[in-house]
């Protein structure tokens, strides 16, 4: 039998490149002035300490450098990009009151099913504003607050404000500078000490204006001894100019407190995606990460956990797939600050068609984390001859009494391996499928596709746009 050349088909996108009429009532010109920043702190009617806070930002955004590491940013160029774009509906606690053309959108991805079916709350968020929010009446009687940060702000301003941006401030870099000067939407999530949420929560942002950013705020508290799993889904239509996401995400993991942060990343290849999240555990206590990065032109984005109680655990579990003219920059960072601490990193990568998927991890133990444990492991499975995978690992320890370990490996799909598969009867698309399919497996079995739908629908096209 002659061997023949694998060729893997691109993702088909379907309904996440529907596209709505780009309808809003109020939207910033493009560009990043003090001006325009003084309309958003107007528009969403800021107390003063954020109008101030949003405006010192502008100016450390202003001072900062671009990054001069990772991707090429250059075609990025903010005078370009719409900052604020609020849709022509205020936020809706009942799906029915939703304008049609927003419902439809989220209809066909699933998230009212999912809500109906597996979620204890669900949030919307459409361009740059929550359009939907509602929480399960279980829920508020456990005393779990989930709401958009706007009411956040304004109802609990005393829970807020000590928090916010205090993990990320806006000195961190460049573009979170960004998010600091123009965040808009987001949701707020506490639970209550000793309150164990079984059912997850799920946010989803969807950005459908052109030449726009979204720039989402996502606060979580989860007390002594509570527990809570978070899933964020987000996508956006493909078009021909640049769009930019710079979310940014602050989790507070409080004594004994458990976690679990479920992502599936599926922007279009016209988006720069300039995510940045972190959390802070203490004592004893576990946050997971679980991450899909399946789309976007640029992604960097390395959640952050900081381990800064005795005992505190993290455990991080990614998979990125990186198709033509994608450069995918992602991985992890685990600081170990505390003694007993403990991380796990299982990350795998996919890259076809001269896509380019990184891995970019920090593991740093201090002189305080004695009897610390890491293990680090990077596998990365390239298509082609044309794509690239590089593993970037970055590990400091400054104490002697620790347990670390690093293992990465690169390899490609063959053609002999294709062939062999073939011999024993498999047609070219199961031998295919039967090799991509084994090597994501480990990762996809922790995503939630029991509860979320819509992240479902997106491991099924990635792995069909696969498998051919």
């Amino acid at each position: 039998m002659e061997k023949e050349k694998t060729h893997i088909e691109d993702i088909r996108r379907n309904i996440y490149d529907i596209k709505n009429e780009d309808k809003s009532s109020y939207k910033t010109g493009s560009g990043l002035t003090k001006k325009i920043i003084e309309e958003i702190s107007d528009e969403k009617n800021d107390p003063e300490w954020m109008r101030e806070f949003r405006l010192k930002s502008l100016d450390i955004y202003n001072k900062m450098p671009m990054p001069s590491w990772g991707p090429d940013l250059s075609d990025l160029d903010m005078n370009n990009i719409v900052t604020y774009v609020r849709p022509d509906t205020s936020m809706k606690h009942d799906w029915k009151d939703v304008p049609k053309d927003i419902k439809r959108t989220f209809d066909l991805l699933g998230i009212p099913k999912a809500e109906h079916e597996s979620l204890a709350g669900v949030g919307a968020q459409y361009d740059s504003e929550i359009v939907y929010h509602n929480v399960s009446e279980e829920l508020k009687k456990q005393g779990v607050l989930y709401m958009d940060m706007e009411t956040a702000i304004r109802d609990y301003e005393d829970l807020i404000r000590p928090l916010f941006m205090r993990l990320v401030p806006p000195t961190d870099h460049k573009f979170a500078a960004l998010h600091g000067a123009v965040w808009s939407g987001g949701s707020f999530v506490y639970v209550p000490e000793g309150v164990q949420v079984d059912i997850p929560i799920q946010s989803y942002f969807r950005l459908n204006a052109p030449g726009a950013g979204q720039f989402e705020h996502t606060l979580i508290v989860v007390e002594k001894g509570a527990k809570i799993h978070y899933i964020e889904g987000c996508s956006a239509p493909k078009y021909y100019v640049n769009n930019l996401h710079a979310g940014c995400v602050e989790c507070y993991v409080r004594e004994g407190a458990s976690l679990k942060y479920s992502t599936i990343e599926n922007w279009s290849r016209n988006m720069y995606n300039l995510n940045t999240k972190r959390c802070a555990v203490d004592k004893s206590g576990h946050v997971e990460w679980v991450t899909g990065s399946f789309g976007s032109k640029v992604s960097m984005l390395y959640p952050m956990s900081i381990l800064r109680g005795e005992g505190a655990r993290c455990d991080f579990t990614g998979i990125t797939f990186a198709g033509a003219g994608q450069y995918l920059d992602t991985g992890s960072k685990v600081v170990h600050a505390a003694p007993n601490t403990t991380s796990v990193v299982n990350s795998k990568s996919i890259s076809k068609d001269g896509g380019v998927s990184i891995y970019r991890g920090l593991l740093s133990s201090t002189k305080n984390a004695v009897n610390s444990k890491s293990s680090v492991s990077c596998e990365s499975l390239m298509l082609d001859s044309e794509s690239r995978s590089d593993t970037i690992p970055i590990v400091s320890v400054a104490n002697n009494n620790v347990d670390i370990g690093h293992e990465a490996k690169i390899g490609r799909i063959s053609d002999d391996a294709i062939f062999y598969l073939m011999s024993r009867g498999l047609t070219e698309e199961e031998a295919r499928g039967m090799i991509v399919t084994g090597f994501v497996e480990p990762v996809a079995k922790e995503l939630p596709l029991e509860y979320a739908v819509e992240m479902n629908n997106l491991i099924k096209l990635e792995l069909k746009g696969t498998i051919g």
